[in-house]
């Protein structure tokens, strides 16, 4: 049995994780349902396209942070790439979440339900300081119209798109390239991959490992046998 996964579902317009979730049924099925083992050789699964994450230059992020004259969708921003977080996990932090003592934020129920903790650093600090004097946020750090309704996904998207266009950046920007240039700027920095790995809150250290590929630093300094000529 095959199901096209490598061209022909694709020319279907069936996505690789709706081959993949097709796959599994009919396993399911067989296991469950009719009682009978089938040859797992004869299902094909679609290999997923192996994308490189995009990401920011440091000059870049500092016009996209300095495009707003809003404090709060300035510091919005900051976090997301300060600590490299998912948007979720910045519209879900709580005043109670930032720990100025020791020094770290608290990311709670993370992707997979997983807690962790991330460093803050001075800069962000100082902002968000500044951020919660000015709005008073209750329940949630950075909330919507409405006091204790949590901001939006969809209008921290807006905030991101217009920083963009302020900042002069054509570019599809989405808030996970912050954390993409987040990982990336500690990489080519020195920092071991595994506490990158902690800080990003990866399950495998495979998911990380593609930041290598995306990194210049050290292809930068290989010379090219033409520039020897």
């Amino acid at each position: 049995m095959e199901l096209q996964g490598s061209e022909g579902g694709l020319q279907r317009g069936y996505s690789f994780s709706y081959q993949n979730q097709v796959v599994n049924a009919i396993k399911l099925f067989f296991a469950q349902i009719e009682k009978y083992t089938i040859d797992l050789e004869a299902l094909h699964r679609p290999r997923k396209i192996q994308k490189l994450p995009k990401v920011l230059s440091t000059s870049e992020v500092k016009a996209l942070l300095a495009a707003h004259g809003n404090i709060k969708h300035k510091v919005m921003l900051a976090v997301c790439y300060a600590c490299g977080l998912r948007s979720s996990e910045v519209l879900h932090l709580q005043p109670r979440d930032i720990d100025t003592h020791r020094g770290v934020i608290h990311i709670r129920k993370g992707k997979g339900m997983k807690d962790r903790i991330v460093p803050l650093s001075q800069q962000l600090l100082e902002e968000l300081r500044a951020y919660y004097k000015a709005f008073r946020p209750k329940k949630w750090l950075f909330e919507g119209q409405h006091k204790g309704h949590p901001y939006s996904a969809t209008s921290l998207r807006k905030v991101l798109k217009s920083a963009c266009k302020k900042a002069n950046i054509d570019k599809p920007v989405t808030t996970h390239w912050l954390r993409h240039s987040f990982a990336m700027y500690l990489l080519e920095s020195g920092t071991d991959l595994r506490y990158i790995q902690v800080l990003l809150g990866h399950k495998s250290s495979r998911t990380t490992e593609v930041y290598t590929h995306v990194s210049t630093k050290n292809i930068q300094n290989i010379q090219s046998p033409y520039d020897a000529l």
